[in-house]
């Protein structure tokens, strides 16, 4: 074997080897053989065209063609010409894998799951490295600076992975590089001889052996030294660099295992948090089952951040103990509040690896397996030595708090050194902050007061919109932006809200974790990407930590932070008006032909009658094929009526002037006039948004369409209507919502051009539902065939 072949399987071997680092990262490791048969075949490239030969740059050049090719053909060849040669679209479908595969790395924890994504950034990783390290070592002939990108790839794996695991690693990469050290020492002495000591001539003396020993020595040293220098590097630099985020709401290391537990550290949620809001797919990340039919207060919380030093709220550094068989009283929480406990059996997802264990708050006892630690101030378990959420099973029994709006109200002071920590906020936060505070809690008389017209101001009344793809920071100029733009997520409602809150002399901080999910099949609840969440809790002495929700559209307002609180009934009667909320989607129920589709759209059915009766049977007799295409004819005259007849048919429906006979048929009515006013401006250019609360809806259309105060005055009577309907203990029936929704109609016809007034009568856009509500029957079909057809028909019909 020559000394380039033998140099250049060392060189392949020493970047597998380098890249064995990142196996704790990804899961499973099936990319990394990969790899190596792509690394080995841009190697064997490198020796053929060495073997030609070819200039170093044509070297060069051929493998990372080769390269690209290989990329091609194993990641895009459905999209490249013959499957292997790269084209536009090639470099679109790379575009789109890179982004998703950076969208996973900052998703997930370590390992991360093997998606096309991830694997294209790791095989492409490790040929640009192989790349690099075969260039240096067998095209160029020195093998000590190939160590440099051997350590680059080595100290990135370690950097981000940490632990004790990262020095059988490093032991495989160091191993790797002096085995490429070792071939070309061993190629030199092939070329010059064994090397042997002695004096370097002086300039212009004979060229002699002593000369070329001298020559070699120095080489060799030279050698020597850059690998000692590099591995020396890898030993230091994991050590200095931060482990890089990782994994939903950021997965951090917990305590150290020693007697006191060690200490936990911060997390930064703002990232994951918007990228897991921001996924197509919905993933499950948790399931569970609990003993309590009402899952509106059951947020599974996460971890307290209760520290703001003007960069961003984090977690303080606290120390953490052995979990107690049960967990101590909540803090402040006195025995008059009332309280009822929950037991809730949670199962977590087996790609989800989180440090922090999501349960119901306040929890007072948890059974889970594995080495956990208890943080008392904020009442979070989190994993010791790598232990994680991942496949976990665990029961929770906790309590839900329900404090009446009286006793918040009346809460005395917390103790001084409380209210010192929980009220601190840095200097750096701008002034305007505290004033805006102030203006928004002018007239309240107490805490409990100015924490819900806090509440309110950003969920309702402060023009605040909710938008996932706003790319604000959470420090303190980042807030005052916030309050400014009125656009954020509900990191940026709950961050402002808790800054807010401890301005006024009230202790907040922020919780993360999800809210309840939704159900899902037996019983049990399903938590996805999208329920993550941010949340500030407010403490209120006699009650203890008190969840409040600023963020519009997002998870609930507790009964205890309404309006309505101290005057209504207790809870258990509030819930037959969620339930009534639901209800214009199935009190219609005496037409058994009524879609879904159809309540949502109308929440009434009214008639089915079809719009075209033209078909039916005549006399019979020779003339049948005359009505036939007669029919024809006049369906294909009325086709470019028909969206702008369903439109008028259903605009009559929904504001119709029949008041009904119970309050469902009320709500009904009241929802179907949103509805209306909805289309009504989808068809005029304003575009419905379904993450938006019904006064967010409207401010946005006034907005938009620029509407005067008389029809912007009817828009929010409609959303004013629309809240009464779904949020009230006791919504109040409103009349008059079709006039007020013509008004709005003509106003919106009088804001547009005759273009868009021509456009919205006779091709509405909103006229697209006709296609969903088919699509929808459509599926519906198939299913039930499906299920009808025996598999052995299926079998021979295929």
């Amino acid at each position: 074997m020559s000394g380039r072949i033998r140099l250049a399987l060392c060189a392949w071997l020493a970047t597998l080897l380098a890249a064995t680092a990142l196996i704790p990262l990804v899961e499973p490791t099936s990319w990394l053989l990969q790899a190596a048969a792509l690394l080995g075949v841009q190697t064997a490239v490198g020796a053929l065209a060495r073997r030609v030969p070819l200039s170093r740059g044509f070297t060069v050049f051929a493998q990372l063609l080769v390269t690209v090719l290989l990329l091609t053909a194993s990641f895009a060849g459905d999209r490249a010409l013959l499957g292997f040669v790269p084209g536009p679209d090639t470099l679109n479908a790379f575009a789109e894998l890179l982004r998703d595969g950076g969208d996973d790395a900052g998703r997930y924890a370590p390992p991360v799951p093997l998606s096309d994504g991830i694997r294209l950034m790791l095989v492409s990783g490790v040929l640009l490295i192989g790349l690099v390290v075969d260039l240096f070592a067998v095209t160029l002939r020195s093998a000590a600076p190939a160590g440099l990108p051997l350590l680059a790839l080595y100290s990135v794996a370690a950097g981000i992975a940490g632990g004790d695991a990262g020095w059988a690693w490093f032991l495989l990469a160091a191993v790797g590089y002096l085995l490429l050290l070792l071939a070309e020492g061993r190629d030199r002495l092939a070329q010059w001889g064994r090397v042997f000591g002695g004096p370097v001539p002086t300039r212009g003396g004979p060229v002699t052996a002593g000369m070329e020993s001298g020559r070699a020595t120095v080489r060799v040293r030279t050698g020597h030294r850059i690998g000692a220098l590099a591995l020396g590097i890898a030993v230091v630099v994991p050590l200095a660099l931060p482990s890089l985020d990782g994994g939903l709401l950021d997965r951090e290391r917990g305590g150290t295992g020693d007697s006191e537990g060690g200490t936990i550290s911060a997390v930064n949620p703002l990232v994951s948090l918007q990228n897991s809001l921001n996924q197509p797919e919905d993933r499950e990340v948790l399931k569970y089952t609990t003993s309590t039919p009402d899952t509106q207060e059951l947020y599974l919380r996460i971890v307290a951040l209760d520290d703001f030093d003007g960069s961003a709220w984090k977690p303080s550094q606290r120390e953490v103990t052995d979990v107690p068989a049960f967990l101590p009283t909540p803090p402040g929480l006195s025995p008059e509040v009332a309280r009822r406990g929950v037991t809730t059996r949670i199962e977590a997802a087996d790609w989800y690896a989180q440090d922090w264990l999501p349960m119901p708050f306040p929890a007072s006892r948890v059974d889970i397996d594995g080495k956990w630690r208890f943080e008392p101030v904020g009442r979070t378990l989190v994993g010791d030595h790598e232990q994680t959420t991942r496949g976990a099973r665990y029961t929770v029994e906790s309590l839900i708090v329900e404090p009446t709006a009286q006793q918040l109200a009346n809460a005395p002071a917390p103790p001084p050194e409380f209210e010192r920590e929980f009220t601190k906020v840095p200097a750096s936060l701008p002034d305007e902050v505290a004033e805006q505070a102030r203006k928004v809690t002018a007239g309240a008389s107490n805490d409990y007061e100015r924490a819900v017209k806090l509440q309110e101001w950003f969920a309702f009344d402060g023009g605040f919109t909710y938008d996932t793809e706003v790319t604000a920071g959470t420090g303190s100029a980042a807030i005052a932006r916030f309050l400014q733009q009125k656009q954020g997520f509900c990191v940026h409602f709950s961050f402002a809200m808790a800054a807010m809150a401890r301005t006024l002399g009230i202790p907040a901080r922020v919780a993360v974790g999800f809210t309840p999910g939704s159900p899902g099949a037996n019983g049990e609840m399903s938590v996805g990407l999208k329920d993550a969440h941010a949340w500030p809790e407010l403490y209120f002495e006699g009650v203890g930590w008190t969840r409040f929700e600023p963020t519009p559209s997002r998870g609930s307002a507790p009964d205890y932070t309404r309006p309505e609180a101290p005057s209504a009934a207790p809870s258990t009667e509030a819930r037959p008006t969620e339930s009534a909320s639901d209800a214009p989607s199935t009190a219609p129920s005496e037409t058994e032909s009524c879609s879904a589709e159809q309540k949502r759209l109308d929440g009434s059915c009214g008639t089915t009658a079809p719009a075209v009766a033209a078909g039916s049977s005549g006399d019979g007799g020779p003339r049948w094929q005359a009505v036939l295409i007669g029919a024809g004819v006049l369906a294909a005259l009325a086709l470019p009526f028909l969206p702008m007849l369903w439109r008028s048919r259903v605009r009559a429906r929904r504001l119709g002037s029949s008041p009904g006979r119970t309050e469902a048929d009320a709500q009904a009515r009241t929802l179907a006039a949103w509805r209306e006013l909805v289309d009504t401006a989808w068809d005029h250019g304003i575009g419905p948004d379904a993450s938006e609360t019904p006064r967010a809806a409207a401010a946005r259309i006034v907005r938009v369409a620029r509407l005067d105060e008389s029809a912007a005055g009817a828009v929010r009577r409609v959303a004013e209507a629309v809240e009464q309907t779904l949020y009230a203990p006791v919504p109040r029936p409103v009349t008059g919502l079709g006039d007020e929704v013509r008004t709005v109609r003509g106003a919106l016809r009088a804001a547009v051009g005759r273009g868009a007034r021509v456009r919205a009568l006779w091709v509405p856009r909103s006229a697209v539902r006709v296609v969903w509500a088919v699509a929808e029957r459509w599926t519906g079909l198939r299913v039930r065939v499906s299920g009808a057809v025996p598999s052995w028909a299926g079998a021979l019909r295929r």
